[in-house]
């Protein structure tokens, strides 16, 4: 929002949030009409093209915003050295407005006029019109006003909501108030009704035309540089007709320069090119891809977890993965992608951030959950686990944490596979068990004296149970197998504490992986289920209480962290994640994996020494 809003500055189709695409509705089903009740010799297949135009768009956008926020996570060629934040997020989660804009004033145009119907598909004359016509009066008309936007009188009421994005995204492009949006789009159609009055236009050049404007707007708010020097040093006049990256990044850190459309000709001519443009420029170009101290290795979870990724949707990935109805109509798009990781799978960098001296990353395996039940597929997952190892002991990493990928004894001994085949590590190994103990300790409620442990008994519930009866608990488990199992694993002096419990009637419920809604309904009204676990258990009781799984609040001071990791709530990192970032922060030099566990209590202090806050347990203390 602008620092004053003017007239006309929210879109009217605000209120209806993600219906609004229904106003498309009356054009399309017009037009879908006309063709089918009209003869063969009157039929109309321009406005049938309008929608394919606009998929065609959004997709061009999305696209752009996957490589930017990869590339940028990589760190390569990065402009802007700076993270991004949720509010920013929210603010240009609309980005589409602008399509919709531009849908209803193309099908408004084709029922207005006769010259905006049965267009052919391309004019050579109609393309050399539009494209003059943009480099003289559109951009000179826009740089002015541009120009005007930046008086104080326009920034405050329209033009400072653009610029409350110092770090752009590609979508950042588009996030302007609706009354600026009808001036650019009346800049626009200069070339475009031109075209159509003359009789010159067509629908390959209003597509081409289109897919320019999108594609430098998308380009010069991407935050990283691409564009070769060689094309300058071949071309010269280059520079006076095509922007970089670099150069429209200035205008939104300085403000006063670099006013400029997409051709810099006329912030040449009247002085206001930045002086920094060319080395910026330079040092964008030569900027190398970040060293990560810290890797957070994880994996996609459900096939619809590709929309949630911060490479995915923004809007998805800045709120807590839950099922979403338009991803439905996505379902090919969502087979196919995940039938290419089946094929084609490389680990890749999904997420940077930024804590203290720290620069941490994240990469995903291209791995789903239901692939984790096959037995075969192990050793797939497997080797791409031990490259990812390979690759962050290659770079210089520090400390490399296993996240989901840290599935239990069978798969990897958790973790421990990697460390014995390469014993020479440098990079620590992490799979953050210890931090996970702690949390969930620390989950339940101080007035407890019994808990129930239940699920797959892991090293964790493993870990759990010693200390939860060293502390004097009682802990309670339902059957005998996995009562041996658990006094196996604990000291002998501790066995009074553990027990097959007979009544269910415990109030807090620590549950692992495999817990059966059978289990669940077998707890008593106003229990407390805790995970233990790295998947959270399903909800099935309206009555009793769910925990999220083990995680903790992150301090201010970590950047860019715009993205939710997976159901967690905006800036809460998982234990996993953690650990790894407490490991790499105190120094530590030992691997965390295996059937190894550190010292909780020492964790718990470490973790909270640099910040990191517990989240409350969502239910009053109850006696237990």
């Amino acid at each position: 929002m602008a620092s004053s809003p003017g007239i006309l500055t929210d879109w009217p189709w605000t209120s209806l949030g993600s219906f609004k695409y229904v106003l498309l509705a009356p054009g399309f089903i017009y037009s879908i009409y006309q063709y089918v009740v009209k003869d063969e010799t009157e039929r109309d297949t321009s406005t049938l093209v309008i929608i394919p135009l606009l998929l065609w768009r959004m997709i061009h956008n999305q696209i752009w915003i996957t490589l930017s926020r990869h590339r940028t996570a990589k760190g390569n060629a990065r402009i802007v050295d700076k993270g991004l934040e949720f509010d920013q997020v929210d603010r240009e989660r609309n980005w589409d407005d602008q399509i919709l804009l531009n849908g209803l004033l193309f099908y408004l145009v084709a029922n207005l006029t006769s010259k905006g119907r049965d267009l052919p598909l391309w004019r050579t004359d109609g393309a050399v019109i539009t494209f003059l016509l943009h480099a003289g009066p559109v951009e000179f008309l826009y740089y002015w006003l541009h120009r005007a936007l930046h008086h104080h009188y326009l920034y405050s009421r329209y033009h400072s909501h653009h610029h409350s994005s110092i770090v752009t995204e590609p979508i950042t492009s588009v996030i302007h108030p609706f009354a600026e949006h009808l001036a650019y789009f009346l800049l626009f159609a200069v070339p475009m009704l031109t075209v159509l009055f003359n009789g010159t236009a067509s629908l390959g050049v209003y597509a081409l035309y289109l897919s320019y404007i999108d594609f430098m707007n998308n380009m010069g708010h991407c935050n990283f540089e691409f564009i070769p020097n060689r094309l300058f040093t071949l071309f010269p006049p280059l520079k006076y007709l095509m922007y970089t990256p670099s150069f429209h990044s200035l205008h939104h850190t300085q403000f006063r320069t670099n006013y400029s459309l997409f051709m810099p000709f006329y912030d040449y001519i009247y002085g206001t090119v930045d002086k920094s443009s060319d080395s910026l420029y330079q040092k964008s170009l030569e900027r190398e891809e970040v060293v990560a101290d810290v890797v957070h290795l994880t994996h996609l979870t459900t096939p619809e977890s590709i929309y949630h990724l911060r490479l995915g949707f923004p809007e998805l990935a800045s709120r807590p993965h839950t099922s979403t109805w338009y991803l439905h109509f996505l379902s090919p798009i969502t087979m196919g992608s995940m039938l290419l990781t089946w094929i084609y799978a490389r680990t890749f960098v999904v997420e940077r951030n930024r804590f203290e001296k720290l620069n941490i990353q994240t990469w995903a395996i291209p791995k789903f959950n239901v692939q984790y039940m096959f037995e075969w597929q192990n050793q797939s997952i497997n080797s791409l686990i031990e490259e990812a190892i390979v690759e962050a002991e290659q770079k210089g990493c520090k400390v490399l944490t296993l996240g989901l990928l840290n599935q239990g004894e069978e798969l990897n001994i958790y973790g421990g596979l990697y460390v014995q085949r390469n014993p020479k590590l440098r990079v620590r190994v992490v799979d953050g068990s210890s931090l996970a103990v702690a949390v969930v300790l620390n989950s339940i409620p101080k007035c407890a004296t019994q808990v129930l442990l239940t699920g797959k008994l892991t090293k964790v519930a493993s870990a759990l149970a010693y200390s939860l009866c060293q502390r004097g608990l009682q802990v309670g488990v339902l059957r005998e197998e996995e009562l041996r199992k658990l006094n196996k694993s604990s000291n002998a002096k501790f066995e009074s504490n553990l027990m097959v419990s007979k009544g269910c009637s415990q109030n807090i419920w620590l549950v692992g992986d495999d817990v059966t809604n059978e289990e669940q309904l077998k707890a008593p009204k106003g229990t407390t289920f805790i995970p233990f676990s790295q998947l959270p258990p399903k909800v099935i009781r309206k009555d009793c209480f769910y925990h999220c799984t083990p995680a903790m609040k992150a301090p201010p001071s970590i950047q860019n962290l715009h993205s939710c990791e997976n159901w967690l709530a905006r800036r809460v990192m998982s234990a996993w994640r953690i650990a790894g970032v407490v490991h790499a922060m105190e120094g530590w030099t030992e691997h965390e994996c295996g059937y190894s566990i550190a010292n909780v209590d020492q964790v718990w202090k470490a973790t909270l020494g640099h910040g990191f806050q517990p989240l409350p347990t969502p239910t009053p203390c109850a006696s237990t």
